[in-house]
């Protein structure tokens, strides 16, 4: 439901490793997840894995609805 654009701070729950992220789709489709994240994304919050997990998701700033960025 974030516009796109929306700037976004993703935390592990278990390590507190974190990565900020750009919102630019409108996934996920499963009911049960709040939102994807790439396998690099995942990575840095060092998730081995790609599956569910536990996460904090802070708005940093609202993105301006549009999918690309302004020049």
């Amino acid at each position: 439901t974030l516009p796109f654009g929306t700037k976004v701070r993703v935390t592990n729950a278990k390590n507190g490793k974190v990565v900020e992220l750009r919102i630019n789709d409108r996934g996920p489709r499963q009911a049960e997840r709040v939102l994807d994240i790439t396998p690099a994304a995942a990575a840095t919050l060092g998730f081995s894995k790609l599956v569910m997990r536990d996460v904090t998701v802070e708005i940093i700033e609202l993105g301006n609805g549009k999918t690309t960025r302004q020049r």
